[in-house]
């Protein structure tokens, strides 16, 4: 039986599991979990998709059409189009091969936050087929508000508005930012790219490796992760990427050579009076020639497969503000269904169903392995205030 407002205590766990409501740290004690909640951002699939989807992701700011059309223009694009549910599409299908292979026999559901199919249906449909204690997989690996707290707010809002939330429980796997399973595509990428370029005679001091992450409010990022810890002025969010991006150029130093790197940021929206995190990819490649570099290695850090992000920002902009500064640019792949990626998702399946101790965990930086439980204020939004929360300590 699920936890509910009717019984709060500041240490339990909302709609969760009975291992995982009484807010453990790390879970590691066993559940019996009997499906999968694959929880993806969601994107248009026709050119009359594209507001109807962006009212959905900007929901209670209020903002006009007219200004949503400002950014309809990179779906527009690529003629209305996210490639994002189709990539989920084909993870889904990836994850339940893996399974398949491994015989756990769990079914996988598939639902978004901000399009069809949404989180409501994946979830009826779990409950109708009598799978009523889920274990949620984000389409996102890293700590800060849009990333993680938000999906959690979602799984709350959808069990409150389905009225399963009697009946229901939604954990999460942790955090996968630093998993081998996830991080190995980057290494691979940037590693193959710095060799290719000193193939071609580029001297390792002339090329540089940009890390490019989602900007995020500057406020955000300060309250990503729990609040007792000081994970510096970026919080969480910046710590984890730049301790990630830190482990792959220490694999590619060890590999071919010790190359010039830092973390950047592309997709800002917000207004130009709220601070958000800085440099802007773009404006980092056009330095870049003074720096004395001639070639750039892009690398998606913050995302987990090819979609609107990557393909505009990086693939678009980003490559037009290289031509334009005159050094050559390559952009490395996101993992997407690469098999290692996809078995690593299934290892923290895994984890929870057998209640892996923490100490057998795999994690590449010293900042995991990140915990099952959201600790209490973790990742908040301070416009928007605390919501009920799934998978997390309350508030």
């Amino acid at each position: 039986m699920s936890t509910t407002d009717t019984d709060i205590s500041p240490d339990t766990v909302l709609y969760a599991s009975a291992a995982a409501a009484p807010g453990p740290e790390w879970v590691e004690t066993p559940v019996a979990y009997d499906g999968i909640l694959l929880a993806g951002f969601g994107g248009p699939e026709g050119q009359d998709d594209v507001i109807p989807f962006l009212r959905n992701v900007t929901r209670g700011r209020g903002i006009p059409d007219e200004r949503l059309e400002e950014v309809a223009h990179h779906y527009r694009h690529f003629g209305g189009v996210s490639p994002i549910n189709q990539h989920n599409r084909e993870l889904k299908a990836a994850l339940e091969a893996e399974i398949a292979r491994r015989g756990i026999g769990l079914p996988v559901y598939w639902g978004n936050r901000n399009w069809a199919p949404y989180l409501e249906e994946a979830v009826t449909e779990a409950a109708e087929a009598g799978h009523t204690t889920l274990l949620a997989i984000a389409t996102s690996a890293y700590s800060s508000f849009s990333s993680c707290r938000q999906y959690r707010e979602d799984y709350a809002r959808v069990l409150e508005a389905t009225g399963l939330g009697e009946t229901v429980t939604i954990d999460k796997v942790r955090q996968f930012f630093d998993h081998p399973g996830f991080v190995s595509t980057f290494v691979s990428g940037v590693t193959d790219a710095v060799k290719t370029y000193v193939a071609d005679g580029i001297a390792p001091e002339k090329i540089r490796v940009l890390f490019s992450t989602h900007s995020i409010p500057t406020a955000d990022a300060q309250r990503s992760g729990p609040r007792d810890v000081d994970f510096g002025e970026g919080g969480a969010y910046e710590a984890q990427h730049k301790a990630v991006a830190a482990f792959v150029m220490a694999e590619v130093a060890a590999a071919v050579a010790d190359v010039e790197w830092e973390l950047v940021y592309q997709s800002r929206s917000g207004p130009p009076t709220q601070p958000w995190l800085e440099p802007d990819v773009n404006d980092v490649i056009a330095e870049l020639p003074g720096r004395g570099a001639e070639a750039v290695v892009i690398v998606p850090l913050g995302f987990v497969s090819d979609h609107m992000e990557v393909l505009w920002d990086l693939d678009t902009e980003a490559m037009e503000a290289a031509e334009e500064a005159g050094i050559r640019a390559v952009r490395t792949p996101t993992p997407g269904i690469d098999p290692a990626y996809v078995s690593g998702l299934i290892d923290l399946v895994e984890e929870r169903l057998k209640g892996t101790p923490k100490s057998e965990r795999p994690h590449l930086t010293a900042l995991g392995p990140w915990y099952d439980v959201c600790r209490p204020g973790c990742c908040e939004n301070i416009r928007a205030g605390f919501k009920p929360v799934a998978a997390g300590l309350r508030p």
